[in-house]
């Protein structure tokens, strides 16, 4: 079976390139802008609440608009919803960079959150457009190594912009990032979604398209996988900057290092997936990840509990477990994300959104947890990482392992893959 797909570029590497790029913008829209904040809070002379709500704000529109733009991309296609998509993000983009308060920021990152939105969930829904579940589990791992790449940059570039040009050049290079990928959507990009659904945004076909993709036993095992997982990385993600900075006195710098270790745990993480996919099922392979995060989230317990006061105690006896996670985390997320879609050829888009806002919705409960247990960050972090990997355990033993992914053919490659495809009019 060929796995030529039906872009433009016909070619799957650059399928990758443009799929890492789109998730992508999930980190670098968080990820570097967290350099930034101090300094855009003391330049709006803005509170602290204030300027989590950048964030905040940002993560629930990204997470609550993943459903409407599911349905939509299933209607009208994926082509139309992408370029839609990254010119609204590039144009909010640049209203962050211009803000003239602290106001209008926070509507602009808002703004930001639903454009991610349409880019993010409709780049999960190509995956199954193109390809079977399980080499779409292979293709994904390789996107999020991409993903991984971008996000290693993200941190030691926005300090890099915020201290020698100031935090305005560290929000512009988000619009740069934008037009680079709205480039590669417009001319490299056919359409992918080859039967488009008339109906996907009347009420009563959408509410039924929900209730049979949330019934159905593979969607509940794997996405609570791609969940979990994520929820484990959201917890350490929320929790860091006050163990690393604030209790441990460590420099920016050092912190910066430490966040470039774990994206390249990750990267190993999706290599180490797509090794295991070679010679073992996908079932076998988050089996075998699942403990692997389990052992993390027991050896961070007993480092948090037992290391302070230690001699050998450090952040990098923190870091150890977290990337072994992080390991684990890369193997996850691939099966995770592209399995609770596999069943759905033909609603792909809501399949996606709703796995999308299942991520977010137990991360914003996350993040809630998190403020109220920080009087000691360090047992915070690892009592959230110790929940999230008891659950990946039974996720990856009790439900996942006992659920076959279907093998459905994807759609027919193009007849002459050698000419250039043209690009789909929008609808």
């Amino acid at each position: 079976m060929s796995n030529t797909p039906p872009l433009g570029t016909r070619s799957q590497s650059m399928t990758v390139l443009l799929l890492a790029m789109l998730l992508g913008l999930q980190p670098i829209t968080t990820d570097l802008y967290l350099p930034a904040l101090p300094a855009l809070t003391q330049g709006f002379g803005a509170s602290m609440v204030q300027a989590q709500l950048t964030l905040t704000a940002l993560l629930l529109a990204f997470g609550t608009s993943q459903l409407v733009w599911g349905p939509l991309s299933d209607k009208w296609g994926r082509r139309p919803v992408l370029l839609g998509g990254i010119a609204v993000y590039a144009a909010s983009a640049i209203a962050c960079a211009l803000a003239p308060d602290i106001e209008t920021l926070i509507a602009g990152r808002t703004l930001q959150g639903v454009a991610m939105g349409a880019c993010v969930m409709a780049a999960r829904a190509v995956i199954r457009d193109l390809y079977e579940p399980v080499q779409g589990a292979k293709v994904m791992s390789q996107a999020l190594s991409g993903l991984g790449l971008i996000a290693c940059t993200c941190v030691p570039v926005g300090g890099y912009l915020t201290d020698l040009l100031g935090w305005r050049w560290a929000l512009s290079s988000l619009v740069m990032f934008a037009a680079l990928t709205g480039v590669l959507i417009y001319f490299y990009f056919d359409e992918s979604l080859k039967q488009r659904n008339p109906h996907a945004l009347q009420a009563k076909t959408l509410w039924a398209s929900v209730k049979h993709i949330v019934r159905n036993p593979t969607f509940q095992a794997y996405s609570a996988l791609s969940t979990a997982s994520f929820a484990g990385l959201f917890t350490f993600l929320a929790t860091s900057s006050f163990v690393f900075t604030q209790s441990m006195g460590l420099s920016k710098t050092l912190y910066g290092l430490l966040m470039v270790s774990m994206s390249l745990s990750y990267i190993v993480g999706t290599f180490f997936c797509r090794w295991l996919l070679l010679r073992i099922s996908v079932q076998t392979c988050v089996f075998v990840a699942s403990f692997v995060s389990l052992f993390a989230g027991l050896l961070l317990m007993a480092v948090a509990y037992a290391g302070p006061g230690q001699t050998w105690f450090d952040a990098w006896a923190i870091m150890v477990p977290v990337n072994i996670f992080l390991l684990a985390h890369g193997v996850h997320q691939p099966c995770g994300q592209s399995g609770c879609i596999a069943p759905f050829p033909e609603m792909a888009g809501t399949a996606s959104a709703l796995n999308g806002f299942s991520m977010m919705l137990v991360a914003f409960a996350m993040g809630t947890w998190i403020g109220t247990h920080m009087t000691d960050p360090l047992q915070a972090m690892a009592q959230g990482l110790m929940l999230w990997s008891v659950c990946l355990a039974l996720i990856g033993s009790l439900a996942v392992r006992r659920i076959p992914l279907p093998r459905l053919a994807p759609p027919a490659p193009p007849a002459s893959p050698a000419s250039p495809a043209p690009k789909s009019p929008t609808p």
